[in-house]
């Protein structure tokens, strides 16, 4: 059965995006881009993987969901299949549909679909972001791996946006990288369910 697994960048005290949903400060360090390259090639947008000369198959995701959040600012500058190479998913109640075949726009229940996509063939679902996405699927993430950056935002968009309640994971690995950001994998905690 495919896992869902939420991959996401974070900064030191937490937060995913700016207030405004940018995440354009955080700082685009090598040896992230060099890890990400190597170990999660599809986890860079079509248009950075081919100015980068990257043409390395999928090896770990085949689909992502995201909320509009996520989609929105690469939508503001003309990209409208930021993930061309996967199938993506797009949580809004207000969006219209989507001008690209390989993006859907879904107005249903997130934990639905992604229990669906969980029994189909294929590769791990890829949890893209954001923090208010993330805290309906929360009982559905599997693993949870965070690039967590060198850098402290003060407030924005929070890992996961919910109310408290804790949820115990298991940490799997733990790889420093050079320029200081940690990568950070966790699987939920055996017999977790939130």
């Amino acid at each position: 059965m495919r896992k869902l697994v939420y991959f996401i960048a974070t900064t030191v005290d937490g937060f995913i995006a700016a207030p405004d949903g940018s995440f354009d400060f955080f700082p685009l360090e090598p040896g992230l881009m060099e890890f990400v390259a190597a170990e999660y090639p599809e986890t860079l947008p079509t248009h950075v993987r081919a100015n980068l000369g990257l043409d390395a198959p999928n090896r770990t995701f085949d689909t992502l969901v995201m909320g509009k959040g996520t989609y929105d600012p690469g939508l503001a500058i003309g990209v409208t299949s930021p993930y061309a190479h996967l199938k993506q998913y797009v949580f809004s109640r207000t969006a219209e549909p989507a001008p690209e075949p390989e993006v859907e726009i879904v107005s249903g229940d997130p934990v639905e679909l992604v229990r669906r996509l969980k029994r189909e063939d294929g590769l791990d679902i890829w949890l893209c972001g954001g923090g208010d996405l993330a805290a309906q699927l929360l009982p559905e993430v599997d693993e949870l791996i965070v690039k967590v950056n060198p850098v402290l935002a003060g407030s924005g968009v929070p890992l996961v946006r919910s109310d408290f309640n804790p949820t115990p994971l298991t940490l799997r690995a733990a790889r420093p990288l050079p320029g200081g950001v940690v990568v950070l994998h966790y699987a939920r905690a055996t017999g977790e369910r939130s």
